[in-house]
């Protein structure tokens, strides 16, 4: 599979995806307004690891709902982020088995190499 999950409003995720140019191959699918299905989010755990891997501390959110004091479960973040787009830690990149979470330079460093190979 080869997918960008991005944000289309959002600066930085327009900023990487013109960087990273993905090719016709990849599906861009803006979570905003098609929104993650438990089957998307499952099959990006599994390349992840871990739910936790995938969830954004940095949403504006996770203060509101004051979620940074609680213990959160690896179910609690899945359905966290089925409930909200804000809390997908994006965009999420998949090249066939890999998986780019985040917005870091690292990160976005990787995945352009990955797609470019």
């Amino acid at each position: 599979m080869k997918k960008i999950y991005h944000l289309s409003t959002c600066d930085t995720n327009k900023r990487i995806l013109k960087e990273l140019d993905p090719p016709a191959a990849f599906k861009l699918q803006d979570i905003k307004t098609e929104g993650i299905t438990e089957e998307q989010i499952d099959e990006m755990q599994e390349l992840a690891g871990s739910y936790e891997a995938l969830f954004s501390k940095r949403a504006r959110l996770y203060r509101e709902k004051e979620l940074h004091l609680e213990e959160l479960t690896e179910d609690r973040y899945r359905n966290l982020i089925l409930e909200h787009y804000t809390f997908l830690n994006r965009p999420v990149i998949i090249n066939n088995d890999e998986i780019f979470i985040g917005n870091s330079k690292k990160t976005v460093e990787a995945a352009k190499k990955s797609i470019n190979e």
